[in-house]
């Protein structure tokens, strides 16, 4: 499949499809860390939340209290006790689990009283079997002196112990936060509402307050733990609720294109039918970032790579940066495959001497990318679905 030097007609990205109306409108920032990226959302004066901004998802919610409190354990008790436990008690190790989150919840920055986290017997009783000895004992050997053992058969933190555990994962979404506002479409926001599960906890409430206070005005609305529920209520009651998405990856095709000496390395030269083609070339179709209007179709066309082929297959790639040039590089995959078979064209005027046109979209801005290729001349179609929340 051959590439056209410039981009294909109709192509409607060579500007922004929205003109976002900066003045007299409040920006809100909103997103659970841990269930979802994290979006920025500008209203229209329809009240309609376009993205402007996206962030990858990864363990800046509370599983990652939950992962530093898994640490702790290990440190204390042992690693591979720890995993030995997890297979071997699942049910016990939910039960410790359940019991951490309780004390999670109440934990605060200023709080002075130690908080008791429960130990399931079975804990105790696995681990003087597997050991030789009691819990106590192991809490006095290791190096955490913030934690202690509580006659009632519980762990005793101490606040700071347990501040500890909040601190690397509050650090990374201040971060987060922070290189996300310092972006041109978000840094003049000056509402920040504070929702999702995570967003209940003080310690992250007094953290986002101290951090970003200052430079607009955070609220923290009743029931922010069912705002990400609710969102997904709107949205399967009407999916068109976000117009505009930001891509979360490039997503583009493989094609050839002309040899040109100087700009194509060597090894991706082909020569076919004494004409030089540069082969792997990623021809782009969406950057990542860029913003996509709900239904917005990219097309291009290309032709054949010889006069009288039968077959057409396209091959979709992705890769999580814009810098890819050949899908060879480092980072990208191919995400999708359509074939379209090409009748043999019997009529006068069809091009039998001449490359067909076959014209390729990729259709944006729902959860998934519908993509499809037209044989020009006789319009046979042929579509596919790729993912285009997952990255």
């Amino acid at each position: 499949m051959v590439a056209p030097n410039q981009r294909g007609p109709g192509s409607p990205f060579s500007e922004e499809p929205i003109s976002f109306v900066r003045q007299e409108l409040s920006r809100l920032l909103f997103g659970d860390p841990r269930r979802c990226p994290e979006t920025s959302s500008l209203l229209t004066g329809s009240a309609v939340p376009l993205l402007l901004a996206l962030l990858p998802g990864g363990p800046y919610g509370a599983v990652g209290v939950d992962l530093a409190f898994e640490k702790l354990l290990c440190q204390i008790f042992g690693e591979d006790f720890i995993a030995t436990f997890k297979a071997k008690r699942p049910a016990a190790w939910v039960d410790l689990t359940i019991a951490f989150e309780a004390r999670k919840r109440t934990a605060a920055p200023h709080r002075a009283n130690p908080l008791n986290i429960s130990l399931p017997f079975s804990f105790i009783d696995f681990y003087r079997k597997h050991r030789g000895q009691n819990v106590e004992t192991a809490l006095k050997r290791s190096s955490m002196h913030l934690v202690k053992w509580s006659s009632q058969g519980m762990l005793r933190m101490s606040p700071e112990a347990m501040n500890e555990l909040f601190q690397p994962t509050v650090s990374q979404i201040i971060k987060h936060i922070d290189d996300l506002m310092k972006k041109p479409e978000v840094k003049d926001i000056k509402f920040f509402f504070l929702v999702g599960g995570f967003a209940e906890s003080a310690i992250l409430q007094h953290a986002i307050q101290s951090a970003f206070s200052s430079s607009c005005r955070v609220i923290i609305p009743q029931d922010v733990g069912l705002t990400i529920l609710k969102g997904a209520v709107l949205f399967g009651l009407d999916p068109t609720i976000v117009r505009v998405r930001r891509s979360p990856l490039t997503y583009g095709v493989g094609v050839l294109n002309k040899f040109v000496e100087g700009k194509h390395p060597k090894e991706k030269l082909l020569v076919k039918e004494g004409k030089n083609w540069c082969t792997d070339i990623f021809e782009k179709f969406v950057s990542v970032d860029q913003s996509v209007a709900l239904g917005e179709v990219v097309q291009r066309s290309y032709c054949p790579a010889r006069v009288g082929q039968r077959k057409i297959i396209i091959n979709i790639y992705c890769c999580a940066t814009d810098e890819a040039v050949y899908i060879t590089d480092p980072g990208v995959r191919k995400c999708g495959t359509i074939s379209l078979e090409l009748e043999e064209l019997d009529e006068p005027s069809s091009p039998k001497k001449s490359r067909r046109e076959i014209r390729a979209s990729m259709q944006f801005g729902d959860t998934e990318i519908k993509v499809a290729a037209m044989d020009v001349w006789t319009s046979k179609t042929v579509r596919a679905s790729i993912d285009f929340l997952s990255n």
